[in-house]
């Protein structure tokens, strides 16, 4: 059966309808000899894409605000990043139209903007459009005052009118008309739109009499998870479906903390499930942004930094808590993702990539696809035989991109057609000679596009997760390139003398935007490579990550951070994320690491900060647990006295290294490690290595157990109550 690309904005599945109208309309090719606009002058990959467009387009700035108000014009805002596949069509199906191009560039002062550059505006403008009952995705387009106040909007546009949609020409007529004729009530309804928004998203105070959520917002979230489980394929939601790694997360911890089998089941199943799927890269490694379909089979191909770093982090965790007979798989899709980011995605001075694009040769998915004959051309008979049964493959195929003016024909996904059956060790051998064979044609193909902007913030999600792999998986190479990533993100992405960090690097320009999130997953990713290495110069920049975030973004009188600081005039509102999406909220993630810390420093005012801001965000806690699953998990944490794996002795040392990994060998998701240099806590730094080995104290408020240098026995501690006394060694030191 061919499974079909519809229509789907490059997030979520809802698109904005007008009225039915007529358009005519040509396209127009896309010739090089076009006349570069504004655009070239940016960094942007996204912004680069339509630098050819016959649009008048300009970047946000007040440059584009001070024209709209001396023509009084109505401004087009339209928001996309540079691999979203409909991004792409509207650009060739509209913005590279003659006849549009000419009505937009009279009528509206036109402005494109990199939703990934600036993710608080892009939160603003979602929020308006999805007030308006107009959905949600990109690309989105949004309608707008000269004064930035949103009025109408939509997301993909056709041309002409088609499936039930208006034509973008017969909008843009629609829009001139009305803002030509009942220009005050539009601009009276903006103004009413923009203070509700402001009301509903900014207005929020911290309660009196507010109290920590604890544990309780976790096990309301999950039992909301597993409401909408997918017993069959897998998964929490129905097609299309995203891996959502923060929930299948907290159904995973919840399960392994209440050893409860069924919560265990279903997360370990959605991650077989998930890897099976056309979803991963059978041949490459890496996760696709979403599926079409309820099996997972048929991605939206766009590769996202951002989704894999969350997955492999997730993977990691999956293989502590899994059931043993699953843990070795979740290691090895865990590799696989580092593998596709360390060979594809990064930089030579360690940086990381944004994306993939989801095409190459302006089809979607053609350089993963395959037709059973190109297969049965490439392996022998015999291998032929095996693969085409093992990735379910057949002359139909099972994906056709109907985005595209002419698709291609009987193209199969790659997927694992029985992921439960187990392979032989010949089979196994087969498969990988299988997997080199297609890798090699695979990559004579023309690539897709890749984004090579460098996001302080995803960069911050992927330190994380290689930091933590090279603990669990105890890989040294993914040290050495946690380190190196770290080392570029200091060394050109942050400031020390004005403590500021860039949110994007391409091409040796840096941007001015201040977006929290970046400080928040920096300093997240920053915690954790030091936690792996017990480098103090790590521990440091983390204090000053901290320092600066609170001083840019944090509410002082209520809790919580503001997406963006106080100096950006262009910025309509003012927000605080409170929704773990596709990407965590900066507030979630921060408060996580503000809790981390205050453990290992034992400064009292990072733990006073998270729990203000968990109390800010009790209600919306107990009213939509779901919404933020990150959260939930750390409430939780922030509930208990966390397990401090203190290890004396001389970090480089093959014996520390032991302790470490045995630090990070068990699912004790409440845990910090720490060395005995500053900045560390005082405690710490008074214990000593025992018989000049490396030694690991194990403990949990002013409890430890007993010192040990023996890498089981640190496991083993993690997963006990430390004793109701003080150990006699540690009493005193």
């Amino acid at each position: 059966m061919v499974t079909r690309m519809i229509f789907t904005p490059c997030r979520r599945p809802l698109a904005a309808s007008l009225l039915l109208m007529t358009v005519c309309g040509a396209f127009a090719a896309d010739s090089p000899a076009r006349p570069a606009n504004r655009l070239a002058q940016e960094k942007s990959p996204y912004l680069l894409q339509h630098a050819h467009n016959p649009v008048d387009w300009y970047p946000w700035g007040q440059e584009a605000f001070d024209r709209a108000k001396q023509e009084n014009k109505p401004i087009l805002l339209s928001i996309g990043y540079a691999t979203c596949h409909w991004c792409h069509v509207m650009e060739r199906e509209s913005f590279m139209n003659d006849e549009i191009a000419a009505f937009l560039n009279k009528n509206f002062i036109a402005i494109k903007l990199d939703r990934e550059e600036r993710p608080d505006l892009d939160r603003i403008y979602m929020s308006a459009l999805q007030a308006m009952g107009l959905g949600g995705g990109w690309p989105l387009n949004v309608f707008m005052t000269p004064e930035r106040k949103p009025f109408f909007g939509g997301t993909y546009f056709p041309p002409a009118p088609k499936d039930g949609q208006a034509g973008f020409l017969d909008v843009l007529e629609r829009i001139h008309g009305a803002w030509t004729d009942k220009e005050s009530e539009i601009r009276g309804n903006a103004d009413l739109l923009t203070s509700e928004l402001a009301r509903v998203l900014t207005t929020t105070k911290l309660a009196a009499d507010a109290s920590l959520p604890g544990p309780a917002p976790l096990k309301a979230a999950v039992s909301e998870y597993m409401t909408h489980y997918d017993a069959t394929h897998g998964g929490f939601a129905h097609a299309p479906k995203f891996p959502q790694p923060a929930v299948v997360a907290a159904v995973l911890r919840h399960g392994a903390d209440t050893q409860d089998s069924s919560l265990l089941a279903a997360a370990v199943h959605t991650l077989h499930a998930m890897a099976a799927g056309g979803l991963h890269d059978q041949l490459g490694g890496g996760f696709a942004r979403y599926a079409v379909d309820d099996r997972w089979l048929v991605p939206h191909f766009e590769k996202m930094l951002y989704d894999n770093a969350q997955l492999a982090s997730l993977y990691l965790d999956a293989s502590l808590a899994a059931p043993a007979e699953d843990r070795p798989r979740m290691k090895e899709i865990a590799r696989g993702i580092f593998t596709y980011v360390l060979r594809d995605m990064t930089s030579p001075d360690g940086a990381f990539y944004s994306a993939e694009d989801a095409q190459s040769e302006g089809h979607e998915g053609k350089f993963y696809t395959w037709t059973k004959a190109e297969m049965e051309t490439v392996l022998t008979a015999e291998e032929a035989s095996f693969a085409v049964s093992y990735f379910g493959l057949t002359e139909s195929g099972n994906f056709e991109d109907h985005s595209h003016p002419t698709p291609l024909k009987n193209q199969n996904v790659l997927s694992i057609a029985n992921w439960r059956k187990p392979l032989t060790p010949a089979e196994s051998e087969s498969l990988r000679q299988i997997k080199t064979k297609l890798a090699e044609v695979q990559q004579k193909r023309i690539r897709p596009h890749r984004d090579d902007k460098i996001l302080a913030s995803w960069n911050g999600l992927m330190l994380s997760a290689l930091a933590r792999g090279s603990m669990v998986l105890q890989d040294d190479a993914l040290l050495s390139a946690a380190t190196k990533n770290a080392s570029f993100l200091r060394s050109v992405m942050w400031d020390s003398s004005t403590q500021t960090l860039t949110h994007r690097w391409r091409d040796g320009g840096k941007d001015s935007a201040q977006v929290f999130n970046s400080y928040a997953y920096v300093l997240q990713g920053v915690l954790d490579l030091y936690q792996a290495t017990l480098d103090p110069q790590w521990l440091s920049w983390s204090i000053e990550l901290a320092e600066a975030a609170v001083k840019r973004f944090y509410d002082t009188e209520n809790g919580g951070f503001f997406q963006n600081g106080t100096g950006d005039a262009t910025v309509l509102l003012r927000l605080k994320e409170d929704y773990d999406d596709a990407e965590p909220s900066g507030n979630s993630v921060i408060i996580g690491a503000l809790l981390q810390l205050s453990a290992i420093t034992d400064q009292a005012r990072w733990k006073e900060l998270a729990e203000k801001s968990l109390k800010f965000f009790a209600p919306k806690l107990a009213e939509s647990p779901g919404a933020l699953p990150l959260m939930a998990q750390y409430a939780a944490n922030a509930a208990s006295e966390p397990f401090r794996i203190v290890i004396a002795g001389e970090a480089t040392a093959p014996d520390s290294l032991l302790l470490r990994r045995a630090a990070w060998s068990v699912h004790a998701p409440n845990k910090v490690v720490l060395g005995t240099l500053a900045p560390a806590e005082e405690f710490a730094r008074s214990l000593t290595p025992k018989e000049g080995r490396a030694t690991a104290y194990v403990c949990s408020g002013k409890f430890c157990h007993l010192p040990t240098s023996d890498p089981v026995t640190v496991s083993r501690h993690l997963t006990t109550a430390p004793p109701a006394e003080p150990a006699s060694e540690t009493k005193g030191q």
